[in-house]
């Protein structure tokens, strides 16, 4: 499969204070935008519609397996074994491949969390947060929940006795599963990356000017207060 490389992490806080503050800004807006791409872009959408399309074909090779062990003769059970070799050929890689981009998601995770730590910029944080994105995530991949499951309990509810297979009952079932986890981890991850831009991204609160007297006068020390009172006159004298 293709390998991009990611960027790099943001320098040390010790060394930020040697490089020009305008060249660190521009570099942590152009990162995290690409992070963000790479996390909530329409090709990693599309990248894991393509994984979850890969289980459904493996699946696929299973289910006529099951359905060609039903019929109970020696062609039907050689053909069958060979439909179960092809769908392990199939799912085998694909479940590497799961693995290989939950890994690049948790270090593109790292990366995003390092970047937005680095410093502030009301500007392009704005942007950064892109409600769009998780939105269009979240919707179409509740759209592929619902679709897994009308598949799976229309699979096993309208099943008839005579009518429909074990094996294909069983293969409708796993498909709807596959479509249904797949939508479950689309929205979860859309949901999870904008509450957490939320809170990345969050304008820091400035100190109000009210509060600045008493911050000043909380700060000097008790024994000036009580000598400054004594040395005020008496109320009456002069």
């Amino acid at each position: 499969m293709p390998r991009r490389d990611l960027p790099p992490p943001p320098p040390p806080a010790h060394l930020r204070a040697w490089l020009d503050e305008t060249a660190v800004r521009a570099d942590r807006a152009r990162f995290l935008g690409e992070l963000g791409r790479l996390s909530l872009g329409t090709g990693r959408l599309l990248l894991l519609w393509a994984v979850s399309a890969v289980f459904a074909l493996g699946w696929s090779f299973v289910g006529m397996a099951l359905m060609a062990f039903e019929e109970g003769t020696m062609v039907e059970a050689f053909v069958g074994a060979v439909f179960l070799v092809l769908g392990a050929g199939v799912l085998v890689p694909a479940g590497f491949w799961f693995v290989w981009g939950a890994k690049r998601d948790r270090r593109v995770r790292q990366l995003l969390c390092a970047w937005a730590e680095s410093g502030r910029d009301p500007v392009s944080d704005a942007r950064l947060r892109m409600p769009g994105r998780s939105l269009g995530w979240l919707l179409s991949s509740l759209a592929l929940c619902a679709l897994g499951l009308w598949v799976t309990f229309g699979s096993a509810g309208g099943a008839r006795p005579g009518a429909d297979t074990y094996g294909e009952v069983a293969y409708l079932m796993g498909l709807g599963m596959i479509l249904w986890i797949t939508g479950l981890l689309g929205a979860g991850k859309a949901a999870a990356h904008y509450r957490w831009a939320l809170r990345a991204f969050r304008p820091r609160a400035r100190p109000s000017v009210a509060s600045e007297p008493a911050a000043v006068t909380a700060q000097v020390p008790a024994q000036e207060r009580r000598s400054a009172s004594k040395e005020r006159p008496p109320l009456g004298s002069g």
